[in-house]
């Protein structure tokens, strides 16, 4: 693997001890380009930041959409990285909530306004205040600098916007919970899934493995709507009651009306029309992935149920935090397959062909 050195002296989210300096981290020299290991710039430690020693990196399939550019123009050379889990190596002079050796995760976002209806509201991912939501990569923060994110040794963010990892939750199956995690609980939640629901969960993948052991453990009838019945067995075991195949027209007709709550998890453009019609009576779809072009709906499937199609995007730091201990308390992690940093290009190949079950972790001491 090449080593190679970036040499922007911006400040940036990626830390390494109480003066700036630079760090280990894997990035994308370029748009599409493979990850190299190299070094980035990390800010020095201030008045209410925390160093963070990442141990472990989820590898979602939105760093791989923005390491290839898929989502406009990105910020480049990238680290990606926003499923981090690690332990607090050092802390600056006025942080209070923090201490040397607390076990901490870091979301998709590092900063917001503070100030506007939507962070004071706990709902930060959603900050409408001037310059919006931080992002813990691709992004820039409020000293105009570009964040870094976890594939990297190190973390230097404001104590605020770490969240506090039970002892009752390993580290490295943990970490994607700080991203697929909330992305579903917080549409599980608010929807109100729980005893008496009906839930669909569309896709078994990184996100929807989470989505249906949350949802069983809130105490809902889940079902998995998956293209085929190839991972029915995980899906059985996961917790669902039940599991059919969309590409089987029956399935469809046999479900119509069924659910309370239906979460699609893909970002492949799925005739929501379908889907929509599986809803009982002021039943809600609620999209969580994000398909690259417009996909269309009938307006009927809405109106002859009094239905309704939705969106929800991750969870603001009250609501994480709640997921984490939810998920301490019913024993409930992602299913892993840890890998080396020099295996980073590779699972984004494996990702792309769904060769995952069902999220690739990064070891960050191998970078």
């Amino acid at each position: 693997m090449t080593n190679t050195t970036i040499t922007d002296t911006g400040t940036a989210a990626v830390g390494g001890a109480a003066g700036a300096g630079r760090i280990a981290a894997y990035a994308a020299p370029a748009p599409g380009a493979p990850l190299e290991r190299t070094t980035v710039p990390r800010r020095a430690l201030g008045a209410h930041d925390v160093l963070i020693d990442v141990h472990y990196a989820g590898i979602c399939h939105s760093d791989i959409h923005q390491v290839g550019d898929d989502w406009g123009p990105g910020i480049f050379p990238m680290v990606p990285g926003h499923e981090i889990a690690g332990v607090v190596a050092e802390v600056g002079p006025g942080v209070s909530r923090w201490s040397a050796g607390d076990r901490v995760g870091v979301g998709c976002f590092v900063d917001s306004c503070r100030e506007c209806d939507n962070c004071r509201a706990g709902l930060q991912q959603y900050c409408t205040g001037e310059g919006g939501v931080v992002f813990t990569y691709n992004a820039r923060g409020r000293d105009g600098a570009p964040t870094y994110g976890g594939y990297a040794r190190q973390l230097v963010i404001d104590e605020q916007y770490a969240l506090r990892i039970p002892d009752a939750l390993a580290l490295d199956t943990a970490a994607p919970l700080l991203c697929a995690g909330i992305t579903l609980y917080s549409p599980l939640t608010h929807w109100g899934a729980g005893p008496g629901r009906k839930v669909a969960v569309v896709g078994l993948g990184g996100l929807g493995h989470l989505g249906v052991r949350i949802a069983r453990a809130k105490g809902a009838e889940v079902t998995v709507l998956s293209q085929s019945l190839r991972k029915r067995e995980d899906g059985l075991r996961l917790g669902a009651h039940d599991y059919r195949a969309t590409s089987d027209p029956a399935t469809f007709t046999e479900l119509a009306g069924r659910f309370d709550l239906v979460v699609n998890t893909v970002s492949a453009g799925l005739d929501l029309s379908a889907y929509v019609g599986l809803l009982r009576t002021g039943g809600t779809m609620v999209q969580l992935g994000a398909p690259d072009r417009p996909v269309g709906l009938n307006a009927h499937a809405l109106l002859t149920g009094r239905r309704s199609l939705a969106g929800s995007m991750i969870g603001g730091l009250p609501e994480t935090q709640e997921m984490l201990d939810f998920c301490a308390e019913h024993g409930i992690g992602a299913e892993i397959e840890l890998i080396r940093a020099d295996q980073i290009n590779e699972a984004y190949e494996r990702v792309l062909r769904s060769d995952v079950r069902y999220r690739f972790v990064i070891d960050a001491s191998t970078i």
